[in-house]
């Protein structure tokens, strides 16, 4: 048993090494941040470079001697490291920079107060509601969506106009003026609309009809081609010059999936792989999804840049969609930065498979200022990375945001049939319960909204009592004193 202890020293030293040497090498980035992020950069560093191991044979050897295996530490991960080394002998000097858990704890509890307001129930997450353009004419919706929990009213600014946003606004200030409860205002960047359109064959019927091995093009909307060809277009210009033989194409949430063949610099050939719709035809104004095509396209459009100037006069918080790269982030911070306007605490929407491979660096920009949020929009980030690895992707990002302290928000289809039909499935319950382990839970627009406040806090109430993140936290289980009693 000692020789094995002395191994397990040896190979939790060596793991100790490797984050101090982490944080070494990345000292400039770590001075770059807002001087209030630099506890969490740090962190963030030493969660990477521990993340780069396979670490299952030592978290079994750990779990085997009584101690932490360093699962669930990611708010304070070399703190955790130090305790478990000073469990099997060795000693560290009495002062200790590293987070600990309850400093770590602290500080994203303080970034999500700060940016989704009070809440009376400090059990569950925030809850934020998507309005529609009803609610700039309906006063007692909006008050009665406050009386039921709502925290953080959305508007999506790819839809509706100023004038209503303006409408929706008011009545979300008079009702917090009626009844006392607070609510703070979240506005979302449109950003590049990606959709289809029918510029030639099928365009009178409003509608294409594909079939699976069948080819067609993509085109730029000033490309020059057979009208007798089957075309689609594509709202965002520049896309198609970006597109690589092989690279899949989806349209429609990925109900349709084409591979390039030959790519062009205003018109691509495609080749239809896989059709999943009920019936085969795409119509405009569908999404389309490049998840293997770096696009050189800016993510922040002319649009987006005309609506800032009434988001800093009128909202608590900015939503970045579509978010890709560091640049990205930049562009917008300094954008905000000008002229001394009110500078909104951005909500980085990671929704691109490009964003999930650089959210280490879009986490570290953020990280300029001293606070920020991130939103899990699943519903686009499904499409591209794929359906079958969105669970495992959103696990991640909730680690690599729980080790930089940075609150998130969990986004899309949340009991999304009960907010559309009245009745829940069974697995929109399931997948709730795990939105307890983000700081805000956002709600799409639905008819049954006020139904889904109270089904959501009822789910998260009972869940959030079991855990805090993904560590559990043990409270007394009935089942369990049920049946001692009944022995005893």
């Amino acid at each position: 048993m000692k020789d094995a202890l002395v191994h397990l020293r040896a190979a939790v030293e060596r793991l100790y090494q490797n984050l101090i040497a982490a944080e070494q090498g990345a000292e400039k980035i770590i001075a770059g941040v807002h001087p209030k992020q630099q506890q969490s950069a740090t962190n963030l560093i030493h969660y990477l470079a521990l993340r780069c191991e396979d670490l299952r044979a030592l978290q079994d050897e750990l779990h085997v001697a009584g101690l932490s295996s360093l699962a669930s530490s990611e708010s304070h991960i070399l703190r955790q490291v130090k305790a478990v080394l000073r469990r099997l002998g060795a000693n560290f000097p009495k002062k200790n920079k590293a987070i600990t858990y309850e400093a770590g704890t602290k500080l994203l509890h303080r970034r999500a107060r700060a940016l989704f307001g009070h809440k009376k129930n400090q059990v569950i997450p925030h809850l934020m509601v998507t309005f529609d353009e009803g609610m700039a004419s309906d006063y007692a919706a909006v008050k009665s969506l406050l009386k039921a929990g709502m925290n953080i009213a959305r508007i999506n600014c790819a839809h509706d106009s100023p004038g209503e946003w303006k409408k929706m606004i008011a009545n979300v200030h008079k009702a917090v003026g009626a009844t006392g409860h607070p609510c703070k205002i979240y506005m979302d960047l449109a950003g590049p609309k990606i959709r289809t359109t029918l510029p030639g064959k099928g365009k009178e019927e409003g509608r294409l009809k594909l079939l699976e091995q069948e080819q067609f093009y993509l085109v730029e909307a000033d490309a020059a081609f057979d009208k007798k060809e089957k075309v689609l277009g594509c709202t965002l210009p520049g896309v198609v010059k970006d597109l690589r033989a092989g690279d899949r194409v989806l349209f429609d949430d990925g109900l349709f999936e084409a591979v390039v063949e030959i790519p062009g610099e205003r018109i691509a050939t495609l080749r239809m792989v896989r059709i999943s719709a009920k019936k085969p035809r795409i119509k405009p104004e569908k999404g389309i999804n490049f998840p293997d095509t770096e696009l050189t396209v800016g993510c922040l459009t002319d649009f987006d840049k005309s609506v800032l100037p009434f988001a800093q006069k009128h909202a608590n918080l900015l939503g970045f969609s579509f978010v890709r790269s560091v640049a990205d982030v930049a562009e917008l911070q300094e954008l905000i930065g000008k002229d001394n306007a009110k500078k909104l605490p951005l909500i980085l929407k990671i929704e691109t498979f490009e964003a999930v491979q650089n959210l280490p660096a879009l986490l570290l920009q953020g990280m300029a200022e001293p606070v920020f949020g991130v939103m899990i929009a699943r519903g686009d980030l499904a499409v591209e990375i794929g359906f079958e690895r969105l669970s495992e992707i959103q696990e991640e990002i909730l680690w690599l945001c729980e080790a930089a302290h940075v609150p998130v928000i969990w986004a899309t289809q949340v009991l999304d049939t009960l907010n559309k039909s009245g009745i829940a499935t069974r697995s929109e319950v399931t997948d709730a319960v795990r939105a307890a382990q983000a700081e805000c839970v956002m709600l799409n627009k639905g008819k049954y909204l006020l139904t889904v406040l109270a089904t959501l806090q009822d789910i998260l109430h009972r869940s959030g009592g079991h855990h805090v993140k993904k560590r559990y936290v043990f409270r007394p289980l009935q089942i369990a004193e049920r049946f001692l009693s009944t022995i005893n």
